[in-house]
């Protein structure tokens, strides 16, 4: 089973109907346009999350990891059309435990764990890099198909509040 996101920041999904293609094919896509961004510290791998509880059905995903961000894009048939969407979060790391020690915990957390403009900056270059991947793919499946394109509405992520702690 998949390691789990601790802290949501943001997400987005769509619905592409009378779309119809395999999952892995998608993801094999976006595998290659992921490659081609040439995204530092970056590692791609497939997971599968449960449905709902822990002996419910097991879905398959597409996993994108830089550094603690991960991202979990989900492609699948939903009736009778297509859907894709993505999370992109947090993992837990150790020095985020430690943040519950009392004193100690925050010192540590501001010495060598801090929010910084970088390390933002970074965050979301990686969301919008591999955001434009998704939308690379979904564009090229919905033109071959001859379906509607995106609007700019459709095409933007949901923001969560960024970073909190």
């Amino acid at each position: 089973m998949a390691r789990q996101i601790s802290h949501i920041i943001s997400h987005w999904h769509q619905l592409i109907e009378g779309l119809q293609e395999s999952p892995q094919a998608v993801y094999s896509q976006l595998d290659q346009a992921i490659a081609r961004r040439e995204l530092p510290k970056t590692k791609v791998s497939r997971v599968k999350h449960c449905e709902s509880g822990l002996f419910s059905s097991r879905r398959l995903y597409f996993r994108i990891r830089r550094k603690e961000h991960i991202f979990d894009v989900c492609a699948a048939p939903f009736g009778r059309g297509f859907f894709v969407s993505w999370w992109l979060g947090e993992s837990p790391a150790i020095l985020g435990w430690l943040s519950y020690i009392p004193i100690l915990g925050p010192l540590m957390m501001w010495l060598f764990h801090r929010e910084t403009y970088w390390r933002i900056d970074t965050a979301l270059m990686f969301q919008d890099s591999v955001h434009a991947a998704v939308l690379e793919v979904i564009d090229d499946l919905i033109k071959a198909k001859g379906l509607r394109a995106l609007t700019e509405l459709e095409r933007k992520p949901v923001m969560r509040e960024l970073f909190k702690r």
